[in-house]
């Protein structure tokens, strides 16, 4: 899996950077390595507001796109939280496509050649 992490209003330092590729390495075990994640770090500038923290995860994946958002007063704590979300989000769409998966296979018609022939009126070996 690829992961983009930019700041907003933030300086991204490599330390940060480390810790989320870290804590998003259990979503990056479940998904293709052509999946794209991109990573978010937001600090809102209004003293108002108390989680000023923002991280936003947005998942690309094939026919898909997972996204989550949670804020909190520290930015790590956000990272977490964010890296939690999407691992739930993940392994909810792997079972939901699992799930699909099996019940078509359940359902496929038996090939021609394994269906027997009802027998025919009459027959001797019917009865």
């Amino acid at each position: 899996m690829r992961i983009a992490i930019k700041g907003r209003n933030l300086h991204v330092s490599e330390d940060l950077k480390e810790h989320a590729t870290r804590r998003f390495r259990k979503v990056s075990r479940q998904v293709s390595e052509f999946a794209e994640l991109e990573l978010e770090l937001i600090e809102e500038r209004n003293p108002a507001i108390a989680d000023r923290h923002v991280a936003e995860a947005t998942l690309h994946l094939k026919g898909v796109t997972l996204r989550a958002r949670d804020a909190s007063p520290d930015i790590v704590h956000s990272i977490n939280l964010c890296a939690d979300e999407l691992a739930v989000q993940v392994k909810r769409h792997r079972d939901k496509r699992r799930k699909r998966r099996e019940s078509r296979a359940g359902a496929v018609p038996p090939a021609p050649g394994d269906v027997a022939a009802p027998p025919l009126p009459g027959d001797a070996s019917a009865a």
